[in-house]
């Protein structure tokens, strides 16, 4: 009796230490994070950056062309690139030697840049689209395919302008959100594991799919995906694809990129080309949902390019400028900026995460700064260059494990960031 006790208590302990493991050091298993804002929970992080930078733990290559980013999960690593004359769903092991463990063409290449995707897993599938409009579901495991759509044949689908594709899907319960842009399937939900059509977005022009991704928000009372298209920022209904929605102020006829940021009822949305930026308030009205404007920002006082927004407690943080990534911290509720920084030695477009009171600034010019999330005042808590640059650094930095992981084309760059 006492010994099947003992052995339960046992049980029960490694059980703990397991889940407290897993708790510590979640996946990052798509775009922007589990949560899609761009923050990791992670904690016991460096709170300040050495002189050069944290040390560099490992580096893969071979991923090709791209400035897809990447997503973690399972043990595993997953991104796209363009190499050998085509495009490729890539998985790489986290673990050991960080070896190829399958590659899966999607289709033709990209000559600009290479692809945008990051791939998005879930449960034992993963899924990716190319700029082209390829996309696919596949097996975690070996990368086998599943299915396949092609966003023009299957969905008429439309592009705001000629970047091409660059959204990262959303999955969601049995679904995969994603955007063809066009008129007739302006958002489209697919069951995830046959890429059956459950509905479509219809009857309205929004000029075409936008570069950004799909967040979910309950504003209003309603569930809804809500991304930025050619005209504008949208809401549609979760349950039936019903346009709930539109907000065409901050839209620009050249591309609306950043993922926009949800809280509650208020949704912040943001682009460059001298645009702006504008918080909304959701709420229910005639048995659906309407945005109002609670205020708009010039883009001189405030605009994002495509390097994205974190928002920590009531203070928005990013990168302020087109092709420019200004640190900058602003009260959300009120629009007020609260602060501007200084970029150092940092230039052009800054993409950014955060964790453990941090945000991770990573500039154009391959300049790495990490800057305090404190609305009080801005501080530079260190800076280095990044061990590969081959080109601009777009890429969004990854947290997970204790590393920051970042992109440069067909290099994977893992620093060790935990504290010692």
């Amino acid at each position: 009796m006492h010994r099947t006790l003992a052995a339960l208590v046992s049980v029960i302990c490694v059980m703990a230490m397991a889940w407290t493991a897993t708790a510590a050091d979640p996946d990052w298993p798509q775009w922007r994070g589990i949560n899609r804002d761009g923050k990791s929970a992670e904690t016991g992080l460096l709170a300040s950056w050495p002189e050069g930078g944290p040390p560099l733990a490992w580096k893969a290559t071979g991923i090709g062309k791209g400035y897809s980013g990447v997503s973690i999960a399972g043990g595993k690593i997953f991104t796209m690139g363009d190499r050998e004359g085509s495009e490729f769903l890539i998985c790489l092991d986290l673990g050991g030697d960080h070896k190829e463990l399958w590659a899966t063409k999607v289709g033709a290449p990209y000559g600009d840049g290479g692809p945008r995707c990051t791939p998005t897993t879930d449960g034992d599938l993963v899924f990716a689209l190319s700029p082209h409009g390829d996309f696919v579901c596949c097996q975690m495991a070996d990368g086998k395919e599943v299915w396949r759509k092609k966003f023009d044949k299957d969905f008429g689908g439309k592009m705001m302008s000629g970047w091409s594709y660059s959204e990262s899907p959303l999955v969601d319960g049995d679904n995969v959100i994603c955007t063809p842009g066009g008129k007739e399937a302006l958002v489209v939900a697919l069951n995830k594991k046959t890429g059956e059509t459950v509905w479509k977005s219809t009857g309205q022009d929004m000029g075409g799919a936008g570069y950004a991704s799909i967040v979910i928000s309950q504003g209003g009372g309603v569930k809804q995906y809500v991304t930025i298209m050619g005209r504008g920022a949208i809401g549609v209904a979760a349950k039936d694809g019903k346009i709930l929605w539109t907000y065409g102020k901050i839209a620009n006829g050249t591309a609306n990129i950043p993922t926009p940021i949800v809280t509650g009822d208020f949704v912040f949305v943001s682009t460059a080309y001298k645009t702006g930026a504008a918080l909304l308030k959701l709420s229910a009205a005639d048995g659906g949902v309407k945005a109002e404007e609670v205020y708009f920002l010039a883009p001189d006082v405030f605009q994002n390019h495509h390097g994205g927004m974190v928002l920590v407690g009531d203070y928005l943080y990013a990168g302020h400028g087109h092709n420019a990534g200004q640190p900058v911290c602003i009260e959300l509720k009120t629009g007020k900026i609260v602060w501007r920084g200084e970029k150092g030695p940092g230039d052009g477009s800054a993409a950014v995460c955060f964790a453990d009171g941090n945000v991770y600034f990573r500039f154009q010019n391959g300049q790495m700064m990490l800057v305090g999330a404190n609305p009080e005042k801005f501080e530079n808590k260190g800076v280095f260059r990044l061990a590969s640059v081959t080109g601009n650094s777009w890429p969004h930095p990854v947290i997970q494990g204790g590393k920051l992981f970042i992109r440069d084309n067909d290099t994977l760059l893992a620093y060790d960031i935990k504290k010692k």
